[in-house]
Protein backbone atom coordinates (compact mmCIF):
# COMPACT_ATOMS: atom_id res chain seq x y z
CA UNK A 1 0.00 0.00 0.00
CA UNK A 2 1.34 3.44 -0.94
CA UNK A 3 2.00 6.02 1.77
CA UNK A 4 -0.89 8.24 2.87
CA UNK A 5 -1.06 11.76 1.45
CA UNK A 6 -0.46 14.73 3.80
CA UNK A 7 -3.54 16.97 3.80
CA UNK A 8 -1.37 20.05 3.61
CA UNK A 9 1.16 21.70 1.36
CA UNK A 10 1.17 24.22 -1.49
CA UNK A 11 -0.41 21.95 -4.10
CA UNK A 12 -3.82 22.35 -2.46
CA UNK A 13 -3.47 26.03 -3.39
CA UNK A 14 -1.57 25.85 -6.68
CA UNK A 15 -2.93 22.81 -8.51
CA UNK A 16 -5.72 21.07 -6.57
CA UNK A 17 -7.43 19.62 -9.66
CA UNK A 18 -4.24 17.86 -10.72
CA UNK A 19 -3.54 16.78 -7.13
CA UNK A 20 -7.01 15.21 -6.76
CA UNK A 21 -6.54 13.39 -10.10
CA UNK A 22 -3.23 11.98 -8.91
CA UNK A 23 -4.69 10.95 -5.56
CA UNK A 24 -7.60 9.22 -7.30
CA UNK A 25 -5.26 7.47 -9.76
CA UNK A 26 -2.80 6.29 -7.10
CA UNK A 27 -5.19 5.53 -4.24
CA UNK A 28 -8.68 5.26 -5.69
CA UNK A 29 -11.93 6.94 -4.72
CA UNK A 30 -11.12 6.72 -0.98
CA UNK A 31 -7.62 8.03 -0.28
CA UNK A 32 -5.64 7.57 2.96
CA UNK A 33 -4.44 10.94 4.27
CA UNK A 34 -2.69 12.31 7.34
CA UNK A 35 -3.62 15.53 9.12
CA UNK A 36 -1.41 17.80 11.25
CA UNK A 37 0.47 15.69 13.79
CA UNK A 38 0.34 12.57 11.56
CA UNK A 39 -3.30 11.92 12.46
CA UNK A 40 -4.78 9.38 9.97
CA UNK A 41 -8.03 9.83 8.08
CA UNK A 42 -9.71 8.95 4.78
CA UNK A 43 -10.47 11.50 2.06
CA UNK A 44 -13.53 10.48 0.01
CA UNK A 45 -12.95 11.71 -3.56
CA UNK A 46 -15.43 9.56 -5.50
CA UNK A 47 -18.81 11.08 -6.39
CA UNK A 48 -20.69 7.83 -5.77
CA UNK A 49 -18.74 7.08 -2.60
CA UNK A 50 -19.38 10.57 -1.24
CA UNK A 51 -23.07 10.19 -2.05
CA UNK A 52 -23.04 6.91 -0.08
CA UNK A 53 -21.27 8.43 2.94
CA UNK A 54 -23.48 11.52 3.16
CA UNK A 55 -26.64 9.52 2.49
CA UNK A 56 -26.14 7.02 5.34
CA UNK A 57 -25.99 8.93 8.64
CA UNK A 58 -26.19 5.73 10.69
CA UNK A 59 -23.16 3.97 9.22
CA UNK A 60 -21.23 7.21 8.64
CA UNK A 61 -22.16 9.26 11.68
CA UNK A 62 -21.57 12.88 12.68
CA UNK A 63 -20.96 11.70 16.24
CA UNK A 64 -17.29 12.58 16.80
CA UNK A 65 -17.24 10.60 20.06
CA UNK A 66 -16.79 7.57 17.82
CA UNK A 67 -13.32 8.66 16.69
CA UNK A 68 -10.67 6.04 17.40
CA UNK A 69 -7.86 8.65 17.53
CA UNK A 70 -8.94 10.77 20.51
CA UNK A 71 -6.28 9.33 22.83
CA UNK A 72 -3.57 10.88 20.67
CA UNK A 73 -5.15 14.30 20.06
CA UNK A 74 -3.61 17.13 22.16
CA UNK A 75 -5.77 19.90 23.59
CA UNK A 76 -3.99 22.50 21.43
CA UNK A 77 -4.36 20.63 18.13
CA UNK A 78 -4.99 23.41 15.56
CA UNK A 79 -7.71 21.43 13.77
CA UNK A 80 -9.88 21.06 16.88
CA UNK A 81 -12.15 23.96 15.78
CA UNK A 82 -12.76 22.10 12.50
CA UNK A 83 -12.93 18.49 13.75
CA UNK A 84 -13.39 19.08 17.48
CA UNK A 85 -14.73 16.99 20.28
CA UNK A 86 -18.46 16.55 20.25
CA UNK A 87 -20.10 19.90 20.83
CA UNK A 88 -23.76 20.80 21.41
CA UNK A 89 -24.14 22.14 17.84
CA UNK A 90 -26.06 21.04 14.79
CA UNK A 91 -22.84 19.62 13.32
CA UNK A 92 -22.67 16.80 15.86
CA UNK A 93 -26.37 16.17 16.51
CA UNK A 94 -27.91 13.10 14.92
CA UNK A 95 -31.36 11.61 14.32
CA UNK A 96 -34.62 13.33 15.19
CA UNK A 97 -32.94 15.97 17.35
CA UNK A 98 -30.83 16.98 14.36
CA UNK A 99 -33.92 17.33 12.20
CA UNK A 100 -35.50 19.56 14.85
CA UNK A 101 -32.42 21.78 14.85
CA UNK A 102 -32.48 22.05 11.08
CA UNK A 103 -36.11 23.10 11.42
CA UNK A 104 -35.26 25.78 13.97
CA UNK A 105 -32.50 27.26 11.79
CA UNK A 106 -34.54 27.01 8.60
CA UNK A 107 -37.54 28.71 10.21
CA UNK A 108 -35.37 31.56 11.50
CA UNK A 109 -33.75 32.10 8.09
CA UNK A 110 -36.93 31.65 6.05
CA UNK A 111 -38.43 34.59 7.93
CA UNK A 112 -35.76 36.87 6.43
CA UNK A 113 -37.49 39.03 3.84
CA UNK A 114 -35.70 38.51 0.47
CA UNK A 115 -36.07 42.16 -0.51
CA UNK A 116 -34.64 43.27 2.84
CA UNK A 117 -31.75 40.84 2.45
CA UNK A 118 -30.92 42.23 -0.96
CA UNK A 119 -31.34 45.78 0.36
CA UNK A 120 -28.92 45.13 3.25
CA UNK A 121 -26.43 43.58 0.87
CA UNK A 122 -26.64 46.48 -1.58
CA UNK A 123 -26.28 48.99 1.26
CA UNK A 124 -23.16 47.43 2.71
CA UNK A 125 -21.73 46.70 -0.74
CA UNK A 126 -22.20 50.33 -1.79
CA UNK A 127 -20.53 51.53 1.42
CA UNK A 128 -17.54 49.30 0.73
CA UNK A 129 -17.32 50.43 -2.90
CA UNK A 130 -17.57 54.07 -1.74
CA UNK A 131 -14.37 53.48 0.21
CA UNK A 132 -12.39 52.35 -2.83
CA UNK A 133 -14.03 53.75 -5.97
CA UNK A 134 -12.01 56.99 -6.11
CA UNK A 135 -8.65 55.17 -5.92
CA UNK A 136 -8.73 53.50 -9.32
CA UNK A 137 -7.30 50.27 -7.91
CA UNK A 138 -7.88 47.92 -4.99
CA UNK A 139 -7.71 44.36 -3.76
CA UNK A 140 -11.33 43.40 -4.39
CA UNK A 141 -10.99 40.36 -2.11
CA UNK A 142 -9.42 41.98 0.95
CA UNK A 143 -11.19 45.33 0.63
CA UNK A 144 -14.59 44.03 -0.43
CA UNK A 145 -15.43 40.31 -0.67
CA UNK A 146 -13.91 39.46 2.72
CA UNK A 147 -15.90 42.21 4.42
CA UNK A 148 -19.32 41.94 2.82
CA UNK A 149 -20.94 38.62 3.88
CA UNK A 150 -20.19 38.96 7.57
CA UNK A 151 -21.62 42.48 7.64
CA UNK A 152 -24.86 41.24 6.11
CA UNK A 153 -25.04 38.16 8.34
CA UNK A 154 -24.24 40.22 11.44
CA UNK A 155 -27.18 42.51 10.61
CA UNK A 156 -29.52 39.54 10.06
CA UNK A 157 -28.46 37.88 13.31
CA UNK A 158 -28.62 41.04 15.43
CA UNK A 159 -24.99 42.17 15.85
CA UNK A 160 -24.07 45.83 15.76
CA UNK A 161 -22.45 46.84 12.48
CA UNK A 162 -19.19 47.85 14.16
CA UNK A 163 -18.66 44.30 15.43
CA UNK A 164 -18.17 43.03 11.88
CA UNK A 165 -14.39 43.51 11.48
CA UNK A 166 -13.58 41.58 14.66
CA UNK A 167 -15.86 38.75 13.57
CA UNK A 168 -14.12 38.60 10.17
CA UNK A 169 -10.71 38.18 11.81
CA UNK A 170 -11.94 35.55 14.26
CA UNK A 171 -13.71 33.55 11.57
CA UNK A 172 -10.73 33.57 9.22
CA UNK A 173 -8.38 32.47 12.02
CA UNK A 174 -10.69 29.65 13.05
CA UNK A 175 -11.40 28.31 9.58
CA UNK A 176 -7.82 28.35 8.32
CA UNK A 177 -6.90 25.88 11.08
CA UNK A 178 -3.52 27.40 11.95
CA UNK A 179 -1.91 28.78 15.10
CA UNK A 180 -4.65 31.33 15.84
CA UNK A 181 -7.53 28.92 15.23
CA UNK A 182 -8.46 28.37 18.87
CA UNK A 183 -8.19 32.10 19.67
CA UNK A 184 -10.55 32.86 16.80
CA UNK A 185 -13.01 30.27 18.06
CA UNK A 186 -12.87 31.78 21.56
CA UNK A 187 -13.61 35.29 20.24
CA UNK A 188 -16.52 34.06 18.16
CA UNK A 189 -17.98 32.07 21.06
CA UNK A 190 -17.80 35.09 23.36
CA UNK A 191 -19.48 37.31 20.80
CA UNK A 192 -22.30 34.83 20.27
CA UNK A 193 -22.85 34.39 23.99
CA UNK A 194 -23.15 38.14 24.50
CA UNK A 195 -25.54 38.50 21.58
CA UNK A 196 -27.79 35.82 23.04
CA UNK A 197 -27.81 37.56 26.41
CA UNK A 198 -28.66 40.88 24.75
CA UNK A 199 -31.52 39.39 22.74
CA UNK A 200 -32.98 37.53 25.71
CA UNK A 201 -33.12 40.84 27.53
CA UNK A 202 -34.40 42.79 24.52
CA UNK A 203 -35.85 40.69 21.64
CA UNK A 204 -35.86 42.14 18.14
CA UNK A 205 -36.82 41.17 14.60
CA UNK A 206 -33.71 39.14 13.87
CA UNK A 207 -32.53 35.56 13.44
CA UNK A 208 -31.27 35.18 17.00
CA UNK A 209 -34.53 36.34 18.58
CA UNK A 210 -36.50 33.92 16.40
CA UNK A 211 -34.24 31.02 17.40
CA UNK A 212 -34.65 31.89 21.08
CA UNK A 213 -38.43 31.75 20.81
CA UNK A 214 -38.56 28.52 18.81
CA UNK A 215 -40.70 25.78 20.32
CA UNK A 216 -38.11 22.99 20.13
CA UNK A 217 -36.63 23.93 23.50
CA UNK A 218 -32.91 24.17 22.72
CA UNK A 219 -30.62 25.59 25.39
CA UNK A 220 -28.76 28.88 25.08
CA UNK A 221 -25.50 26.95 24.66
CA UNK A 222 -26.96 24.88 21.82
CA UNK A 223 -28.26 28.01 20.07
CA UNK A 224 -24.91 29.79 20.54
CA UNK A 225 -23.10 26.81 19.01
CA UNK A 226 -25.48 26.76 16.05
CA UNK A 227 -24.98 30.48 15.51
CA UNK A 228 -21.21 29.93 15.37
CA UNK A 229 -21.70 27.22 12.76
CA UNK A 230 -24.06 29.44 10.75
CA UNK A 231 -21.69 32.39 10.87
CA UNK A 232 -18.64 30.34 9.88
CA UNK A 233 -20.47 28.48 7.12
CA UNK A 234 -22.16 31.63 5.86
CA UNK A 235 -19.27 34.10 5.80
CA UNK A 236 -16.03 32.65 4.47
CA UNK A 237 -17.42 30.36 1.76
CA UNK A 238 -19.65 33.20 0.52
CA UNK A 239 -16.71 35.63 0.47
CA UNK A 240 -14.70 33.08 -1.51
CA UNK A 241 -17.68 32.48 -3.82
CA UNK A 242 -17.63 36.20 -4.64
CA UNK A 243 -13.85 36.28 -5.08
CA UNK A 244 -13.60 33.09 -7.12
CA UNK A 245 -16.50 34.16 -9.37
CA UNK A 246 -14.98 37.59 -10.01
CA UNK A 247 -11.64 35.94 -10.80
CA UNK A 248 -13.35 33.69 -13.33
CA UNK A 249 -15.19 36.58 -14.95
CA UNK A 250 -12.01 38.68 -15.16
CA UNK A 251 -9.85 35.93 -16.63
CA UNK A 252 -12.18 33.88 -18.85
CA UNK A 253 -13.37 35.30 -22.17
CA UNK A 254 -16.64 33.36 -21.93
CA UNK A 255 -17.81 35.75 -19.21
CA UNK A 256 -16.48 39.00 -20.66
CA UNK A 257 -19.97 40.20 -21.61
CA UNK A 258 -20.89 40.49 -17.95
CA UNK A 259 -18.26 43.16 -17.52
CA UNK A 260 -20.04 45.38 -20.05
CA UNK A 261 -23.59 45.45 -18.78
CA UNK A 262 -24.72 41.85 -19.17
CA UNK A 263 -26.01 40.01 -16.12
CA UNK A 264 -27.19 36.60 -17.28
CA UNK A 265 -23.73 35.07 -17.07
CA UNK A 266 -23.21 36.15 -13.44
CA UNK A 267 -25.30 33.19 -12.33
CA UNK A 268 -23.51 30.95 -14.84
CA UNK A 269 -20.11 31.98 -13.49
CA UNK A 270 -21.24 31.43 -9.91
CA UNK A 271 -22.51 27.94 -10.76
CA UNK A 272 -19.33 27.04 -12.61
CA UNK A 273 -17.30 28.05 -9.57
CA UNK A 274 -19.36 25.66 -7.43
CA UNK A 275 -18.36 22.84 -9.80
CA UNK A 276 -14.77 23.73 -10.69
CA UNK A 277 -13.42 25.99 -7.94
CA UNK A 278 -15.75 25.50 -5.00
CA UNK A 279 -14.96 27.55 -1.89
CA UNK A 280 -15.47 24.53 0.37
CA UNK A 281 -12.97 21.98 -0.92
CA UNK A 282 -12.90 19.42 1.90
CA UNK A 283 -15.09 19.01 4.98
CA UNK A 284 -14.67 17.16 8.27
CA UNK A 285 -16.20 14.80 8.72
CA UNK A 286 -17.97 11.52 9.31
CA UNK A 287 -17.05 8.64 11.62
CA UNK A 288 -17.68 4.99 10.80
CA UNK A 289 -20.00 3.44 13.39
CA UNK A 290 -18.76 -0.08 12.55
CA UNK A 291 -16.30 -1.86 10.27
CA UNK A 292 -17.32 -1.56 6.63
CA UNK A 293 -16.12 -1.36 3.04
CA UNK A 294 -16.06 1.82 0.96
CA UNK A 295 -14.52 2.28 -2.47
CA UNK A 296 -12.55 -0.93 -2.09
CA UNK A 297 -11.10 0.18 1.26
CA UNK A 298 -11.58 -1.49 4.61
CA UNK A 299 -12.90 1.18 6.94
CA UNK A 300 -12.67 0.38 10.64
CA UNK A 301 -15.10 1.46 13.33
CA UNK A 302 -14.19 4.95 14.54
CA UNK A 303 -12.23 5.94 11.41
CA UNK A 304 -12.56 9.56 10.33
CA UNK A 305 -13.76 10.21 6.78
CA UNK A 306 -13.28 13.64 5.23
CA UNK A 307 -15.68 14.76 2.53
CA UNK A 308 -13.71 15.65 -0.62
CA UNK A 309 -16.32 17.92 -2.19
CA UNK A 310 -14.12 19.31 -4.97
CA UNK A 311 -12.64 15.91 -5.71
CA UNK A 312 -16.13 14.44 -6.08
CA UNK A 313 -17.30 17.35 -8.24
CA UNK A 314 -14.51 16.57 -10.70
CA UNK A 315 -14.84 12.77 -10.57
CA UNK A 316 -14.30 11.56 -14.17
CA UNK A 317 -16.82 8.78 -13.58
CA UNK A 318 -19.60 11.38 -13.57
CA UNK A 319 -17.88 14.29 -15.37
CA UNK A 320 -17.02 12.46 -18.58
CA UNK A 321 -16.28 15.73 -20.37
CA UNK A 322 -14.43 17.84 -17.84
CA UNK A 323 -14.28 20.80 -20.21
CA UNK A 324 -18.05 21.03 -20.68
CA UNK A 325 -19.89 24.04 -19.30
CA UNK A 326 -21.88 23.14 -16.22
CA UNK A 327 -24.80 25.39 -17.24
CA UNK A 328 -27.76 24.95 -14.94
CA UNK A 329 -26.57 21.60 -13.56
CA UNK A 330 -26.77 21.84 -9.75
CA UNK A 331 -25.81 18.25 -8.93
CA UNK A 332 -22.54 19.35 -7.33
CA UNK A 333 -21.60 18.63 -3.72
CA UNK A 334 -20.68 22.20 -2.83
CA UNK A 335 -23.55 22.50 -0.33
CA UNK A 336 -23.18 18.89 0.84
CA UNK A 337 -25.77 16.15 0.63
CA UNK A 338 -28.08 14.21 2.91
CA UNK A 339 -29.56 15.28 6.22
CA UNK A 340 -26.41 17.25 7.15
CA UNK A 341 -26.31 19.30 3.95
CA UNK A 342 -26.52 23.07 4.18
CA UNK A 343 -30.19 23.97 4.89
CA UNK A 344 -31.88 25.32 1.78
CA UNK A 345 -32.76 28.74 3.30
CA UNK A 346 -29.07 29.19 4.20
CA UNK A 347 -28.09 28.40 0.60
CA UNK A 348 -30.55 31.04 -0.61
CA UNK A 349 -29.11 33.65 1.76
CA UNK A 350 -25.57 32.90 0.56
CA UNK A 351 -26.59 33.08 -3.09
CA UNK A 352 -28.35 36.43 -2.66
CA UNK A 353 -25.34 37.92 -0.85
CA UNK A 354 -22.85 36.58 -3.41
CA UNK A 355 -24.82 37.50 -6.52
CA UNK A 356 -25.78 40.95 -5.24
CA UNK A 357 -22.19 41.57 -4.17
CA UNK A 358 -20.90 40.71 -7.65
CA UNK A 359 -23.56 42.77 -9.42
CA UNK A 360 -22.79 45.86 -7.32
CA UNK A 361 -19.11 45.60 -8.30
CA UNK A 362 -20.01 45.38 -11.98
CA UNK A 363 -22.51 48.24 -11.72
CA UNK A 364 -20.24 50.61 -9.80
CA UNK A 365 -16.94 49.72 -11.50
CA UNK A 366 -18.01 48.87 -15.07
CA UNK A 367 -14.50 48.83 -16.57
CA UNK A 368 -12.94 46.76 -13.79
CA UNK A 369 -9.97 44.70 -14.96
CA UNK A 370 -7.32 42.48 -13.45
CA UNK A 371 -4.26 44.52 -12.39
CA UNK A 372 -1.77 41.63 -12.33
CA UNK A 373 -1.09 38.58 -14.51
CA UNK A 374 -3.69 35.89 -13.84
CA UNK A 375 -0.96 33.30 -13.18
CA UNK A 376 0.38 35.40 -10.27
CA UNK A 377 -2.82 35.07 -8.22
CA UNK A 378 -2.37 32.93 -5.09
CA UNK A 379 -4.66 31.07 -2.72
CA UNK A 380 -4.86 30.99 1.07
CA UNK A 381 -2.94 28.09 2.68
CA UNK A 382 -5.86 25.84 3.58
CA UNK A 383 -6.89 22.40 2.30
CA UNK A 384 -10.40 23.06 3.59
CA UNK A 385 -11.44 26.29 1.89
CA UNK A 386 -10.26 27.61 -1.45
CA UNK A 387 -10.07 31.38 -1.70
CA UNK A 388 -7.73 34.00 -3.10
CA UNK A 389 -5.25 35.79 -0.87
CA UNK A 390 -5.84 38.86 -3.04
CA UNK A 391 -7.47 39.89 -6.33
CA UNK A 392 -5.82 43.17 -7.43
CA UNK A 393 -7.97 45.12 -9.88
CA UNK A 394 -7.93 48.50 -11.59
CA UNK A 395 -10.73 50.70 -12.90
CA UNK A 396 -11.54 54.27 -13.81
CA UNK A 397 -11.83 56.29 -10.58
CA UNK A 398 -15.38 57.45 -9.84
CA UNK A 399 -16.76 59.54 -6.96
CA UNK A 400 -18.54 57.96 -4.05
CA UNK A 401 -22.31 58.12 -4.01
Amino acid sequence: MTAPVPLSGPRFQTEPARLYREMRREHGAVTPVVLDGDVPAWLVLGYRELHQVTGDPVLFSRDSDLWNQWDGIPDDWPLLPMIGRKQPSILYTVGERHRERVGMISDALEAVDPSELRSYTEKFADELIDGICAKGETDIVGDYAMLLPVRVLARLYGFRDEQGPGLVTALNDMIDGRERAIAGQTHLAGSMGQLLADRKAEPADDVVSRMLTHTSGFSDLEIAQDLMVMMAAGHQPTADWIGNSLRLMLTDDRFAASLFGGRNSVAEAMNEVLWEDTPTQNVAGRWASRDTQLGGRRIRAGDLLLLGLQGANSDPQVRTDGSALTGGNNAHFSFGHGEHRCPFPAQEVAEVIARTGIEVVLDRLPDIDLAVPAESLTRRPSPWLRGLTALPVRFTPVPAR
